[in-house]
Order: C-alpha cells, then sequence, then structure tokens
C-alpha cells in the first residue's frame, strides 16, 4: 500500500476539523494526559452516533480554526484554551449527558514514581499481609505497625499522598507492593463551548432551580436598594403601593375621612363582632364528624355486675365446739 503524501494528509486533516467546527455547534476541550490508545478507542466506540473525538497537534488545530475564522469568528475564544496534551469532542446532543459518557470511561492505575497525584491517596488501616522484614520500610513513611501473627498490620489510617502532589517512590514502591491502584485516568474536561461561548465545565451542574433561586435573590436585592433610597422601578413600585394604601387606611382609621376601600375597615372597627363573624366565616369548614357522633350516641357499656357475695351466716352467738 502506498504511503499517503504528507502534504495530502495536512489537507485532509484540515478539511475534516474545518467539516466538524461547521457541522456541530458544541465541543469540550479535553485533557489526555495518562490516557492509553486501548483506552482511547474504548471512549470512541461509548461515544459513536452522539459525539465525535478529535486529536492532533495543537498548531494544527490552531491554524485551521484561524482559517475557518471568517466564517466563523466566535472561534476564536477556543485558541487561548488549545495548549498542552488536550483534544476536542464534538457533539449535538446534551451537553450533562455527553459529560456524563465522558467522564464514565476511567480506568484504574498504579501510583508510579514522578507521577502528579490526580486525587488524596489514604492508606486504610489494614493488616498487610507483609512479613515483618519490612517493618523499616513502613517506618520510613512514619506510618504506625505492628506485627499481628506474623505478618505488619496498618494501626490507622494514613494520608499517604496529597492530592496535586508528585508521587515518591518510596509511596509508590508500598502502594504497588499492597496492590492498590488508587488513580483513575480518562478524559478530563477543561472547558465547554457552545454556540459562540466558552464557559467552565462546572457550569453544566447548574439547574434551573438554581437559576430560578439566584433571579429571586437578585430582585429581591434590587428591592430592597430601590425602597431604602426611595427610587421606584418595575420591582420597587407595587411595595411602594402597598405601603402608599396602608398609610391612607392608618389616616382614615383615625380621622372621620374615609373612602371605599376603608369602608369595611371602619365598619370592623366601630362593631369588632362583625369582624369575628367574617373570621369565622372564611374559616375552612370543620371536618365532618363520624357517623356516630353526628346522629347516634353510643350506648354506654353497662358496668359488669360485681358478683353477689353470699350473706354471712347470723352469729348464733356461740363458737363450733360449745
Amino acid at each position: 500500500m502506498v504511503k499517503e503524501d504528507r502534504t495530502q494528509w495536512k489537507a485532509k486533516y484540515f478539511l475534516k476539523i474545518e467539516n466538524l467546527i461547521s457541522e456541530y455547534p458544541k465541543c469540550f476541550i479535553v485533557g489526555v494526559d495518562n490516557v492509553g490508545s486501548k483506552q482511547m478507542q474504548t471512549i470512541r466506540k461509548s461515544m459513536r452516533g452522539e459525539a465525535e473525538l478529535l486529536m492532533g497537534k495543537n498548531t494544527m488545530i490552531r491554524k485551521a480554526i484561524n482559517g475557518y475564522l471568517k466564517q466563523n469568528a466566535a472561534l476564536e475564544k477556543l485558541l487561548p484554551h488549545i495548549y498542552g496534551n488536550v483534544g476536542f469532542v464534538f457533539t449535538k446532543g446534551d451537553l450533562t449527558e455527553v459529560r456524563a459518557k465522558i467522564m464514565k470511561n476511567r480506568v484504574e492505575a498504579p501510583a508510579k514514581a514522578g507521577a502528579i497525584a490526580p486525587c488524596e491517596v489514604v492508606l486504610p488501616a489494614q493488616n498487610t499481609g507483609i512479613g515483618p522484614e519490612k517493618t523499616s520500610f513502613f517506618q520510613a513513611l512514619s506510618i504506625p505497625t505492628k506485627i499481628t501473627k506474623g505478618t505488619i498490620e496498618i494501626l490507622n489510617d494514613v494520608k499517604l499522598i496529597k492530592e496535586n502532589e508528585k508521587v515518591g517512590a518510596s509511596e509508590a514502591a508500598l502502594l504497588n507492593m499492597l496492590k492498590i491502584s488508587p488513580f483513575t485516568y480518562g478524559l478530563i474536561i477543561k472547558q465547554v463551548y457552545d454556540s459562540g461561548t466558552v464557559f467552565e465545565p462546572a457550569i453544566l451542574d447548574i439547574t434551573d432551580d438554581d437559576l430560578r433561586k439566584k433571579f429571586l435573590e437578585g430582585v429581591t436585592n434590587v428591592t430592597s436598594v430601590s425602597l431604602a433610597i426611595g427610587y421606584p422601578n418595575v420591582a420597587s413600585v407595587p411595595h411602594m403601593l402597598v405601603h402608599g394604601f396602608k398609610n391612607l387606611l392608618a389616616i382614615a382609621a383615625e380621622t372621620k375621612v374615609t373612602f371605599k376601600e376603608a369602608e369595611t375597615m371602619k365598619e370592623f372597627l366601630a362593631d369588632p363582632s362583625k369582624l369575628a363573624a367574617a373570621m369565622a366565616a372564611a374559616a375552612p369548614a370543620p371536618a365532618a364528624a363520624p357517623a356516630a357522633a353526628a346522629g347516634k350516641k353510643e350506648e354506654k357499656k353497662e358496668a359488669p355486675k360485681k358478683e353477689e357475695k353470699p350473706e354471712e351466716e347470723e352469729d348464733m352467738g356461740f363458737g363450733l365446739f360449745d
């Protein structure tokens, strides 16, 4: 098979990028550190039909995007984020669902000396099954141990490696000795692009309820400030009208001034019994009483009659043996 010319290969690659950019309005910029080729193939298969994974040199991707800026100037926002070992996941579907598939495809990996820990590693208290000849190894890492039935037992949970800390040779050797694979590797979502906007992936966790809550908090703040400084706007005018109406009612209550809306209030103030009757009429009706309580009275159960004791024999005035 004749090897394809590099110039032709580049032309096809640029055409592929342009087709993906023009066809898909959304994409993820993903980090691909520590992701092997086999895992990459698994990720491609899992997203087939819903997303397209693009890898390549950053310089070529930048060049292809720069060449397409005339058709879509918003793509320029992607350029500052194309650095390091990154790729693109293009999609037309729901970003949250596609992100879930991306994050699902992760594989366990052992700790390697010199690697940056993606998460904190805690060594749990356990019986290691390792012979006592390795005690000095644990002591060098300040891990409290004791010998139990001829094996080393770790007494307490120990924070062995901190997040974003470089893995030391001793820590890596110990974890491998205990057959612990503390890390998982896969695509890491760094930025999200959606129809000309680039944002952090954490924004995808925001729900409609969160947006509604934030909006109402903003409206409350605007209303409070507007009422404090007496500035009328859409948020504050209804409250101003209510406060003004309350003031008019207060004046009407203390003077002979009256108007239609104050007549009922004056009537209740003159005769409080009418207010009580109105409140009773507005109160919800009580729950229907049981039939037995409504119409019929339960017959009282008769108390059980006490057994009549036989009358004591009259004292005849003499004893049994008289």
